[in-house]
Parts: structure tokens; sequence; C-alpha cells
């Protein structure tokens, strides 16, 4: 299959090793992977935040720059579910709210709309297109280390991954997969919400840490690197030991990684990054 990695902004700016595992990962399992260099942000803050006009046209380069392939995958629950469910909202019901919304964009509202229809169904949580469109659970990982699962809000709510990423964690081979009390619980990110309401963001993500902590996890693991950010800040500041991973630096390791927990950045097949 010929795939787009969507690296989205957080991951771009902050954890480029999660798109090199995705990109290691998903070429041990036959796929051609391509990083379409003209991508942007998906518009998810702007839309968030009531700038529309702004948020359509970010959307408008999404859909010109991944049009063509087969799937588009990306290590982000949270910007698959802003394609998906949203990108189809602005096209429905900007136009008739917002006359001039689609003025300066290529193909106006019915463009647009097109455009819509035929690139969104192709773009896939990771855990997504594993399971649901390789149709594999055993990626042939190797991880031995005891590790427990934060479903992200939007990955649970939004996209309904389901037990996609504990399916394929279960797979991984000497990796211990513990349940995490209080799993379905936001961790108290949700973006903006985090900056304007940071008293209870902060003690949303402390319960989340004593969650956490009762599981005597070694490893954090979820598929939205900005959680895990927000949640690994409290882990480090209680100083607990726990280490956060993003599923697919778990599921690119092999037996050939030296080091795992305990190293700064995680050894995947391919060599260190």
């Amino acid at each position: 299959m010929r795939v787009a990695l969507f690296i989205t902004c957080v991951n771009d700016t902050l954890f480029p090793g999660t798109g090199k595992a995705v990109v290691t990962l998903l070429r041990r399992l036959g796929c051609a992977v391509e990083f379409p260099e003209g991508q942007t942000c998906c518009g998810q803050m702007h839309v968030n935040t009531g700038y529309r006009d702004e948020g359509v046209r970010l959307a408008r380069n999404f859909l010109d720059v991944f049009a063509g392939y087969d799937a588009v995958v990306t290590p982000s629950g949270s910007c698959a579910a802003m394609v998906r469910e949203q990108y189809p909202k602005l096209a429905d019901g900007m136009g008739a709210t917002r006359p001039g919304a689609f003025a300066s964009v290529h193909g106006g509202r019915s463009g647009f709309a097109r455009a819509v229809a035929e690139v969104t169904p192709r773009v896939y949580d990771l855990s997504e297109f594993l399971v649901d469109v390789l149709g594999v659970t055993d990626v042939g990982a190797y991880f031995p280390h005891r590790v427990t699962y934060h479903p992200t809000c939007h990955s649970l709510r939004g996209l309904r991954v389901g037990d996609r990423p504990t399916r394929l964690l279960q797979n991984v081979r000497g990796l211990e997969l513990v349940p995490l009390p209080g799993a379905d619980e936001c961790c108290g990110f949700g973006g903006t919400f985090a900056v304007k309401n940071a008293a209870v963001s902060a003690a949303m993500c402390a319960d989340k840490v004593a969650n956490i902590e009762s599981t005597g996890a070694e490893v954090l693991c979820a598929a939205d690197n900005s959680c895990l950010m927000h949640i690994g800040g409290t882990l480090s500041r209680q100083r607990t030991g726990v280490r956060v991973m993003h599923l697919a630096e778990i599921l690119a390791a092999t037996e050939r990684e030296v080091g795992g927990v305990g190293r700064e950045v995680p050894v995947v097949d391919g060599g260190p990054r």
C-alpha cells in the first residue's frame, strides 16, 4: 500500500521519534511510506478556538497534500478525529452560516466538499490502520516491561478505537499489560483547556498519575503525545520513575532494542534515533 505519514504539529516539533517509529513499523509490515512535505497543521486549534475561516484554509491544504494515497496514517487520535469528524462539518455547515468562508479556498465550497468526501475516509489512527486495514495485531514487537495504557479522549470518544491499541500491546513479546484504574477519565490536557483552566487541569492530571502509580507499571503508553506530554510532566515532577512512551515506539521495538526503559529515547529496528 502507498501510505502517507501525517505527523501532526506536536510530533513534528517535539516528538519526531514517534514519526520515525511509525515509518519503521509500517515498512516492516510491507507498506510504502511517504512523507508529503507540504503538510502543515490540520487546523484543529483554529477551529476549536473560533478561527474557522483559517481552519478551512488549513483543511484545504491538508486535502490537497494527502489526495491520492491509499491511506493516511497518523500517530494522533486527536488530529485524526479532527479530520474525520470536523472536516465534513466544515463542508456541510460553514457555507450556510459564513458565505465568504470558502472565497479564498481552491475549488470553493463544492470543491472542498468533494475533497473531504474523497480523502477523509482514508485517514486512520495508527491502531485502526494496523488492525482494520492491514489486519494484524501481532507486529513482531518485543518490549520486556510492565506497561499500562491510557486511552486518550479523542481516540476513545471520537474515533472509538476501542480495544485496538490493547490488542496490539497484548501481542508484544515480553510485555506485561496491566489495567489502568479510571482509564476512561480525561487526563486534563484538552489542548487550550490546560492553559485556560490550569488548576482544574492539574488536579485531573494528579488523579490520573495516582492511578498510574497504583498499577506498578514502568511505562505509561498512549496514542497521543499531547496527553503523554501533560501526564509525563507530572510523573517527572513527582519523581515517580514511570516513563511515558507512544504506542508507535513500543510497537516498533524489537529484540534489537538495547535499553528501552531508562533511556531518554528508545531504540527501534533500524538503529537509535
